[in-house]
C-alpha cells in the first residue's frame, strides 16, 4: 500500500501544478522537469525518499500520457486520485535484456555499444501459478490466466474490492481469419444478449436471485447506518464486492465470446448502435421534467448489464478489419429472406412472420440473418408517414409551357367551381380561383 500512496501523492502534485497554469503564463513543467523536481523533493521529504523512485517516476509518466491523450481518449483533463478508490501503481521491469531493431539487428547507441532494455522478471511455479519481482516487496505470487508466460517491460498492480490484480503491458497479436468465408450477423438485445444469424443465442451471465437479494440487503443496511460510521463503510464495501463479481463475469463472457467469433468467422457484422444516447437519462430539467423516468432508468440498467459495447470493442480489437457495422433503420421490420419491409410482419417481441413470402423465425435471428446476408429492401417501408397523393390533375406534357398548363388548369377549376358553388357565390369564387392560380405560377414545367 505504500507504493500506492507514493504514486497517488506524486500524481496529485502533478495535477496541482497544471491546475495553477493560466493562459499567458509560462507553460507547466513537463515530464523531464517534473522528474528533476521529484529528485529534489525526495532529498527533502523522508517519507517520499523511503519509497521506490521507479514507482514514483512511472506515476509522472502516466500523468504525462494522460495529459497528451486528454482529447483523443475522451476522458478530459487528468483529475485527482483518492484514497481507497485509486489504489495502484505501475512498475518498470528490473531485468535487463538485449534490445533489437525491427529487422532483428542489435540496437546500438551513439557510442556503438549494445542497448539493454528493461524486462519484467517472472518465474513460473506450476501450471496455474507464477511469481513476479516487485521492488520493495520481493517475489509476489499471482495466478496465470494465459498458457504462455508474459514478456513485458512494465506491469501494473491495482487493489479493487479487497483483491489485488496484476496486469502486464502486452499488446496481444490479432486472431487470424479461419478462411472458411463464413459471414455472421449479430443482433444485440436485452432478452437475448447476442443472437447470431445461424440461430445461436448467447446470453451474458446475470446475478442470481440470491445475489440480487444480498445486494439490496447491504444497500438498505448502509442507507440506515449513521453517516460516517464504520458500519456504513462496511456495508457499502460488501455491496461493491458483489457488484464487482457481476462485472468480472460480464468481462469474462465478453472475452470468451469475442475470441470465439474471431476464430470461427471471417466477417462479423454488428448493428450500429449509439449506446451512449440509448442509455441517456430521461429525467429532463427543472423547467421541462421528463416522463417515465424510473422505467427508462430500469431499461438503461438492463442495457448496460448486457455488455454490448465491450463485446463490440473486444471483437474489433481481436479481428481488425473483419468487423463491420450495419445501419440500424428498418432492420427489425425487414425480412431476411425476401427483403420486404412491413411493420405487420413483427407479430411480437420474439416472433417474426413475413407478410410477403411467409418466412417465419425468431425476430432477433431474422435481424442477425439480415446483417449477415446484406439483404437490401426491394420496396419502400410501409412504416413511413403518409405521403401526398395525386389529386387527379393530368400530367404535364413535355412540349407544354407554363402558360398553357395554367390556362388548362384554370379551365378545369372553372368548370368544377361552377358545378359545386351556389349561383350567388359562383362568380366571385371563380375570380378567387383565377387569382390563386396567377399568384402561384407553376414551377418545374419542362
Amino acid at each position: 500500500m505504500e507504493h500506492s500512496a507514493h504514486a497517488r501523492y506524486v500524481w496529485n502534485l502533478a495535477v496541482e501544478q497544471h491546475e495553477h497554469w493560466a493562459l499567458g503564463k509560462k507553460s507547466a513543467p513537463g515530464f523531464a522537469e517534473q522528474c528533476r523536481q521529484l529528485t529534489e523533493a525526495r532529498r527533502e521529504n523522508e517519507w517520499l525518499r523511503a519509497g521506490n523512485a521507479d514507482v514514483q517516476q512511472q506515476a509522472l509518466q502516466d500523468f504525462a500520457r494522460a495529459k497528451q491523450a486528454r482529447f483523443a481518449s475522451g476522458f478530459g483533463e487528468p483529475t485527482w486520485r483518492k484514497k481507497y478508490r485509486h489504489e495502484g501503481f505501475r512498475v518498470i521491469g528490473t531485468g535487463r535484456v538485449t534490445a533489437f531493431k525491427e529487422d532483428g539487428a542489435p540496437l546500438l547507441n551513439s557510442k556503438g555499444k549494445q542497448v539493454m532494455s528493461r524486462s519484467v522478471v517472472v518465474q513460473k511455479l506450476n501450471r496455474r501459478w507464477a511469481q513476479v519481482k516487485v521492488p520493495g516487496c520481493g517475489w509476489v505470487r499471482f495466478r496465470l490466466t494465459r498458457p504462455e508466460m508474459p514478456e513485458a517491460k512494465t506491469f501494473r498492480v491495482t487493489f479493487r474490492n479487497g483483491q489485488w490484480h496484476i496486469a502486464f503491458a502486452i499488446v496481444p497479436e490479432p486472431i487470424g481469419a479461419p478462411g472458411t468465408g463464413e459471414v455472421i450477423g449479430i443482433d444485440r438485445g436485452v432478452k437475448v444478449t447476442a443472437a447470431l444469424s445461424d440461430g445461436r443465442a448467447l446470453n451474458c451471465p446475470q446475478p442470481t436471485v440470491r445475489e440480487r437479494a444480498q445486494i439490496r440487503k447491504r444497500q438498505r443496511r448502509a442507507a440506515r447506518a449513521p453517516k460516517g460510521s464504520p458500519e456504513k463503510t462496511t456495508e457499502y464495501a460488501k455491496a461493491a464486492k458483489l457488484k464487482a463479481r457481476e462485472v468480472n463475469r460480464r468481462k469474462d463472457w465478453c472475452e470468451k465470446t469475442s475470441t470465439m467469433l474471431a476464430r470461427t468467422c471471417d466477417v462479423i457484422r454488428f448493428e450500429k448502435l449509439n449506446i451512449k444516447n440509448m442509455t441517456a437519462s430521461a429525467k429532463g430539467t427543472v423547467a421541462e421534467p421528463g416522463r417515465n423516468v424510473r422505467q427508462k432508468a430500469g431499461l438503461n440498467r438492463a442495457i448496460l448489464t448486457q455488455g454490448w459495447g465491450l463485446l463490440r470493442q473486444r471483437t474489433g480489437e481481436k479481428a481488425p478489419g473483419r468487423v463491420e457495422d450495419v445501419p440500424a433503420p428498418y432492420t427489425s421490420l425487414r425480412c431476411s429472406a425476401c427483403g420486404w419491409i412491413e411493420k405487420n410482419s413483427r407479430k411480437s417481441q420474439a416472433e417474426f412472420v413475413c407478410v410477403s413470402c411467409g418466412f417465419a423465425c425468431n425476430a432477433a435471428v431474422n435481424v442477425a440473418a439480415g446483417y449477415a446476408g446484406g439483404v437490401t429492401p426491394r420496396q419502400r417501408s410501409s412504416a413511413r408517414e403518409p405521403q401526398p397523393a395525386w389529386a387527379g390533375i393530368p400530367l404535364v406534357q413535355e412540349e407544354e409551357d407554363a402558360n398553357a398548363v395554367r390556362d388548362r388548369l384554370a379551365g378545369l377549376l372553372d368548370r368544377e367551381a361552377r358545378t359545386l358553388l351556389a349561383p350567388r357565390h359562383r362568380e366571385s369564387d371563380t375570380h378567387q380561383v383565377h387569382a390563386v392560380i396567377d399568384a402561384h405560377p407553376l414551377e418545374g414545367c419542362r
